[in-house]
């Protein structure tokens, strides 16, 4: 940004191409995708992203497909602050059911899981063909998710998590967010390429072990994550960053989401994780219709 005389000029920075092979196919990234969310749980903290029943997963995955989104991510484990843990089990149990009925209904859906366990990430692509595996925690929670996913070969989301699930908004502290997190990924990065794996996304984790201030610290910064050349995902969608800034809850925070999505696309965001793909996709229509150098 600079200023002469009295005109201020933006300028936009030029996104690389970025490319991720899915199930064998190049999925390119020059426009931005959107990852519809689908929860088989029963306790996720927006009630509207909780699907069950076997309609509940099918009317899901049509809304995902037809508002605009080019990936359903799967959950069956609630990452919410304070969420009670699921066993292994009955987060498999979940999966296979909404799998089957997804695939059934969509079989040629892309599909990530949303789970930080190496068994139940090797089983729902082994068994399913789910192409992208969606780690909240990169690997801190299961020893044996990087070398899973070195050999499955499927692209992987490795998100940033200060603590777990049941403690991580315990009072987070960093002396530099931006700083302590990007050496977090490189770390990550270098881990994941020394076993040969490949196809590697970033998330900042907005909303995991990190408070109000420091989630809006990231949002500001987020050009500073293309330093790695892989393609970021964002996930703000009706998180608390949001109502609590605006004083409402998740029911009222599809603006304010929307509003952030867009600041993170205009900073280079790759994929946005969405409950509301209908949105993200007309952000994303408007964001790319500016041209390449100003707005």
């Amino acid at each position: 940004m600079y200023l002469c005389g009295v005109k201020k000029k933006v300028i936009m920075k030029q996104k690389t191409v970025k490319y991720i092979n899915v199930n064998g196919r190049l999925m390119d990234l020059s426009t931005p995708q959107i990852m519809g969310i689908l929860n088989l749980t029963p306790d996720s903290f927006y009630a509207g992203s909780r699907k069950q029943s076997e309609k509940e997963i099918i009317d899901r995955t049509r809304q995902i497909i037809s508002e605009g989104g080019s990936i359903i991510d799967v959950g069956a484990y609630s990452s919410r602050p304070n969420a009670t843990d699921v066993p292994v089990k009955e987060e498999m149990e979940r999966l296979r059911r909404g799998l089957a009925i997804l695939f059934r209904e969509e079989p040629e859906a892309i599909v990530s899981v949303d789970t930080f366990r190496a068994d139940v990430a090797r089983m729902c692509v082994e068994e399913f063909g789910v192409a992208i595996v969606n780690d909240i925690s990169a690997g801190e929670l299961d020893k044996d998710m990087f070398s899973t996913i070195a050999r499955l070969k499927v692209p992987y989301v490795m998100m940033h998590m200060k603590g777990t699930p049941q403690d991580m908004q315990t009072h987070p502290h960093y002396d530099n967010p931006l700083k302590e997190i990007l050496y977090y990924f490189s770390e990550k990065t270098q881990r994941l390429h020394d076993l040969g794996a490949k196809d590697l996304i970033i998330d900042p984790g907005f909303g995991f072990g990190k408070t109000l201030e420091q989630n809006y610290e990231l949002l500001a910064k987020l050009e500073d994550f293309s330093i790695f050349g892989l393609p970021v995902l964002v996930g703000v969608s009706r998180k608390s960053m949001i109502y609590n800034l605006l004083g409402t809850n998740p029911q009222g925070a599809l603006n304010g989401t929307t509003a952030a999505n867009t600041i993170a696309l205009m900073k280079g965001a790759d994929i946005l994780r969405v409950h509301d793909v209908r949105a993200a996709a007309e952000a994303v229509k408007i964001v790319t219709a500016l041209t390449p150098t100003t707005f």
